[in-house]
């Protein structure tokens, strides 16, 4: 029987802002990746966040990113690795403390948005996270793009990775993700982010925008919280999942 992680992004709301439906999300999931204040969430939000995740027996990680609540950490930030680092470690430390307030702990680490994209392909930031987790605990897997620049530098520095891939995002043909400023880089029509979601878990491919096929090595596929019916489409997807015989399993 396949077996295939399912992770989202949560814990995203801020103050009076509300974002996501994070407890119908989570029933979805088998993993959860938490926002650390930094691109999105609060202190009170955090907590309640990973209190449900708890609740629901699923798997709590961190989920860091830019110093970057107005653009939601989805723009680029140019860092010196040493500042990035001790940013990275900061949001760990801060998940860390809310989840031991809950009784539970932060089992993997994956970046947000910029930051997610920058060290696909950046090895100054890339390395940067990497030895931001090694600091705080090396034995804390990190969530990557399959083949990407972080992929190779958590490996050569003896960190654990898992590779994820997209149930809602464009692929270009080289593996990359089409980036959010270009139409079509989300998929929004539920049968679309359904087949494609099978596609990975049951034949580990990805038809790219060119029509090519995509081979993928994915041990989790992320349904994205903030995709317009993200609610009825990670429903859709697990239900999906569970019928074609795929056992829906957290990595940890």
């Amino acid at each position: 029987m396949p077996t295939i992680d399912l992770n989202s992004d949560v814990g995203e709301s801020f103050g009076n802002w509300s974002f996501g439906d994070d407890a119908k999300i989570i029933a979805s999931t088998s993993s959860v990746n938490v926002a650390c204040g930094f691109h999105a969430g609060d202190p009170s939000t955090i907590r309640a966040t990973v209190a449900a995740a708890r609740r629901a027996n699923v798997v709590v990680g961190a989920h860091p990113g830019y110093r970057d609540l107005a653009g939601f950490g989805r723009r680029f930030i140019d860092m010196e690795p040493a500042e990035l680092t001790n940013d990275v470690i900061y949001q760990i430390g801060a998940l860390q403390a809310l989840a031991a307030a809950e009784g539970t702990t932060v089992a993997y680490v994956k970046p947000h948005g910029a930051l997610y994209n920058t060290i696909a392909k950046h090895p100054g930031q890339a390395l940067a996270v990497v030895n931001a987790i090694l600091a705080v605990d090396d034995t804390l897997p990190l969530m990557v793009l399959p083949n990407s620049v972080v992929h190779q530098v958590a490996m050569d520095a003896g960190l654990r990775t898992v590779t994820e891939a997209f149930a809602d995002r464009a692929y270009n043909p080289d593996g990359s993700l089409v980036s959010r400023t270009l139409p079509g880089s989300v998929l929004k029509d539920m049968d679309a982010v359904v087949a494609q979601s099978l596609r990975l878990a049951t034949r580990q491919e990805i038809v790219a925008i060119d029509g090519s096929i995509l081979k993928v090595t994915a041990e989790s596929i992320c349904l994205h919280g903030d995709t317009p019916g993200a609610v009825a489409m990670a429903a859709a997807v697990k239900a999906a999942l569970v019928d074609a015989g795929v056992q829906i399993q957290s990595f940890v």
